[in-house]
């Protein structure tokens, strides 16, 4: 189990970073270009699509393009992200504020449930795809991608030299996604792992562009407060023993899945609970 999160540190962190989260994000955008390309599996012309943690809404855009009659529902838990979303007029777009845990849609509403770098920041799987379930309609299609456990292993193992405090947030492993994704009841799920490398002169260039997307310690057991002066440079002097070729490297393993709706009538598990449904036309019942 991962440790739990801070919801309200999240929502604050990605709200501030609205601005700059744009000239800050080419990883974020080369992981959704290589996601959108998992879309080419989806057969059927979707007539709803939600692009969860839309940020300030690149995929969304994309995604109305595509399917230009279709509605797309752009949802984030940050409402200054979603105000860099631009709705247009042309082609529907609805912005929406809202937990991923409790999406305020209806049951099967949903044809494609896109998510790029998004479900890290949630440490609930059951609840999160529990969720993806309810809203997608029977056979519907879900892509999303997430950092996994490997990212940012040098800037830990830093702050680990540091102090005794997390400083990095922790992820779930591919195993626990794919395990989560079928006890949910989601047919054929996909999954692989990447790893990408970035470098920076040095690593306090790396904390500020991880502070300008919003990508901050969420850990909700995180050291409240400044950090002082002696531990930031124990960290800064621990992460040189990373550097090669006169760079700084950071790690970002990167977990991708595609996976299908279950049809109808097969059970979900729903807060311990086994939970089936049926369209009222499929039910056969006996008069007296």
């Amino acid at each position: 189990m991962t440790p739990p999160l801070d919801s309200r540190h999240i929502r604050h962190a990605f709200g501030r970073a609205a601005r700059s989260y744009v000239q800050h994000a080419a990883l974020q955008r080369e992981v959704e270009d290589q996601l959108l390309e998992r879309l080419d599996y989806v057969e059927r012309v979707p007539q709803r699509l939600l692009d969860l943690g839309c940020g300030p809404g690149r995929a969304s855009s994309v995604l109305r393009k595509r399917w230009k009659y279709a509605h797309v529902v752009a949802l984030d838990l940050a409402l200054p992200m979603l105000r860099q979303v631009r709705p247009g007029w042309r082609r529907p777009l609805t912005r929406v504020c809202a937990d991923a845990c409790a999406l305020p849609l209806p049951d099967a509403s949903i044809d494609v449930l896109f998510s790029n770098l998004c479900i890290q920041w949630i440490d609930d799987l059951p609840a999160l795809f529990d969720e993806f379930r309810r809203v997608l309609r029977p056979g519907g299609y879900v892509a999303f991608s997430t950092f996994g456990p490997d990212t940012l292993h040098e800037l830990r193992s830093a702050w680990a030299s540091a102090d005794r405090a997390p400083h990095v947030s922790q992820f779930a492993d591919i195993a626990r996604i794919g395990d989560a994704l079928l006890a949910a009841g989601f047919r054929d799920p996909v999954l692989d792992a990447d790893r990408f490398t970035l470098h920076y002169a040095d690593a306090a260039s790396l904390m500020r562009e991880l502070k300008a997307i919003g990508a901050t310690n969420a850990d909700a057991r995180r050291a409240r407060g400044l950090t002082g002066k002696a531990q930031f440079r124990r960290a800064l002097d621990a992460y040189e023993s990373f550097r090669d070729n006169g760079a700084l490297p950071a790690t970002y393993e990167v977990i991708s899945a595609h996976a299908w709706g279950p049809e109808a009538g097969q059970p979900r598990r729903s807060r311990g609970a086994e939970v089936a449904s049926f369209p009222v036309d499929k039910l056969r019942g006996s008069r007296r």
